[in-house]
């Protein structure tokens, strides 16, 4: 049965870089970048654009509508996670986010925006940009793990997510936040929500132990009970192997749970089966990506409004 679902969106944008290397304005708070592994930056680059590419060849043969924009620039490291810079939702809205690493504002482009107004219906565009010079940012679907089907907005404090700028988000987008702080096990707060969760329309993925403040865990834990998900609980291991950084889509064969093979290999086989009830789960090799500091989800901006 091809189920759909508000959680899973049927389309995409991806961006494909063809400069790809580590942002060093990002190390300082980002602890899942690596250095070059080895690769020099003609390699890296060459393998980046090549990685991006295979994705957007494997969503689109599980009929997943992929719209893919190059990047020839020099001066945008991440531009492979478009992810942060803006985001979709239904009824035909657009936000576009404040950013806290001065070169990740150079992400911003109009020709995407305008690509989605001429397919899909868009009402109306929210720019929230402006409330960088104050300080203020909000780094979208990597700040927020948004729960599509109850309407909550999950957000990890720090330095990429600004509480006040959280909840001009929710009031405009009718979303209840949900803010809590979360740390590695080095006691470094987790810089962006989408690397320790993701929310799928029949389960969560979630390390409930980067969470220090007891009452706030069990407070989110029951929330996700609640509403009928399955918790699968990831360990801060399978967190550094971007297990939680995940994105559920609907596909023509139903919905898929799109990951890296790094991720994949890290969950466990019970864990795999909880996924499988409900999703296919579609493995993406991006290995050189990775070496970023995100994942599969980064790299995807779903597209939540109606097609023209």
């Amino acid at each position: 049965m091809n189920r759909r679902s508000a959680q899973a969106p049927a389309a995409v944008i991806m961006i494909r870089p063809h400069h790809f290397l580590p942002n060093q304005e990002t190390a300082k708070d980002n602890a899942f970048q690596k250095n070059g592994g080895g690769l020099n930056l003609s390699e890296m680059a060459k393998s980046a654009f090549t990685e991006t590419t295979n994705v957007a060849n494997k969503l689109t043969s599980f009929g997943i509508k992929t719209h893919i924009f190059e990047d020839e620039s020099t001066k945008s490291p991440d531009s492979v996670f478009p992810n942060n810079w803006f985001s979709t939702h239904p009824g035909g809205h657009i936000a576009i986010y404040p950013m806290y690493p001065e070169n990740r504002r150079l992400e911003r482009r109009h020709d995407v925006i305008e690509m989605l107004k001429r397919n899909y219906r868009v009402q109306d565009v929210i720019d929230y940009s402006g409330l960088e010079p104050d300080g203020l940012f909000l780094e979208g679907t990597g700040a927020m793990v948004l729960d599509h089907i109850d309407r909550v907005a999950y957000a990890v404090r720090s330095n990429r997510t600004n509480p006040v700028a959280l909840e001009r988000f929710c009031t405009h987008f009718n979303y209840e936040p949900m803010v809590f702080d979360a740390v590695d096990d080095n006691r470094n707060p987790v810089y962006h929500t989408n690397v320790l969760m993701c929310i799928a329309t029949d389960f969560v993925m979630i390390c409930l132990d980067m969470i220090p403040d007891s009452a706030r865990r069990l407070e989110i834990e029951e929330r996700f009970t609640r509403s009928g998900r399955q918790i699968i609980a990831l360990s801060i291991k399978q967190i550094k192997n971007f297990a939680g950084n995940a994105l559920e889509l609907q596909s023509n064969k139903g919905l898929v749970l799109a990951l890296s093979n790094v991720a994949l290999k890290a969950l466990d086989p019970k864990q795999k089966a909880i996924i499988e009830q409900s999703t296919i789960i579609l493995p993406l090799d991006i290995p050189t990506i990775e070496l970023a500091g995100g994942s599969v989800r980064c790299m995807l901006a779903g597209v939540h409004l109606s097609p023209r």
